[in-house]
């Protein structure tokens, strides 16, 4: 959906998987620093929103998800993951139950095939789900933003801001009072440097929850079973992960940013005859940092090696430890 807010004066639209609204409206290093101050706010409604009702909706939820809700109490925000049989990532949720409703928002274009999966699993429970895409839209308010929002049908609160359910029909006139518009850009420079991955970004066909540290984030290590959990308990006790994520601080020099799945080789390899290391899964300008990214990298790759993202040579930051 095309969000009426890219209507706002020097509006650029994304392109890619945040199409659909605005990649930045015209001073990109501006928007990051009212974004981190507080005085700004990002439009997400290109993501896709899913609820839940119904008097089983925790319990039945948390026999699926990776993370423990079968008692979450209202307004508490959490992230949760579906996973394949294997233990692979398959979605990414992002939830908040208001006592009557789970609100969930997820990556564009996901909720279908979510959505579809969730209603194989309701049997006799007695739940409801729904894609709520097209009358909710997600904003993004960032810590200390003083923003009411009253117009909001649920709030997920976070150390790092608000992410809010607003109705659609309202995302023009309910934003006015939020501050400065920042786009997209704008939020992942600050989300790439606050390491937090993305699906579709950071994760792959063959992505487990270890290797982009949601293991600390996104699930909960002393549930029940759920789909996956057996890898999950697996490498978790043996503390071995094939990759890891790593935030790379890269050369300035460099015009052009690598882009998601540039190869990672050591620094001295610059004809690229060795094996590439990994690959680059986001990068982003930052207004203080300069040229950031994250990558995920083989487990045995020496925290200290220089790898070059194509050209640009980048240092690394360990996130996940090898």
């Amino acid at each position: 959906m095309k969000s009426p807010l890219l209507s706002l004066p020097g509006a650029v639209p994304a392109e890619g998987p945040d199409e659909g609204v605005a990649a930045h409206y015209g001073d990109l290093f501006r928007e990051q620093r009212e974004l981190a101050a507080g005085r700004a706010f990002t439009d997400l409604s290109h993501r896709g929103v899913i609820t839940v009702t119904g008097p089983d909706r925790l319990g039945w939820l948390h026999l699926l998800l990776t993370q423990h809700v079968s008692a979450l109490p209202p307004q508490q925000a959490v992230e949760a993951l579906v996973l394949s049989p294997h233990g692979h990532v398959e979605h990414a949720l992002y939830l908040v139950d208001d006592g009557t409703t789970t609100w969930a928002h997820v990556e564009p274009g996901t909720q279908g095939a979510l959505l579809e999966y969730l209603e194989r699993m309701k049997f006799m429970y007695r739940v409801e789900v729904a894609d709520r895409t097209a009358q909710f839209a997600v904003v993004h308010l960032p810590a200390g933003n003083p923003a009411e929002a009253t117009a909001a049908a649920a709030v997920r609160e976070l150390p790092w801001g608000r992410d809010l359910f607003l109705p659609r029909v309202e995302l023009a006139t309910a934003t006015e009072e939020f501050g400065v518009p920042a786009g997209v850009w704008a939020y992942e420079a600050l989300r790439i440097e606050a390491h937090r991955p993305r699906l579709g970004f950071e994760t792959d066909h063959r992505t487990i929850p270890h290797e982009v540290d949601w293991l600390r984030t996104a699930v909960h290590l002393d549930k029940g079973c759920y789909r996956g959990q057996e890898t999950v308990a697996r490498v978790h006790n043996l503390g071995r992960p094939p990759r890891r994520l790593v935030f790379l601080h890269l050369d300035g020099t460099e015009e052009s940013l690598p882009p998601h799945g540039t190869e990672l080789r050591p620094a001295g390899d610059e004809a690229g005859g060795g094996r590439p290391v990994g690959f680059v899964t986001s990068s982003a300008r930052h207004y203080e940092l300069g040229p950031i990214a994250l990558a995920l990298v083989k487990r045995n790759t020496p925290v200290d090696a220089v790898l070059l993202a194509g050209t640009v040579p980048g240092t690394q930051e360990v996130v996940v430890a090898p």
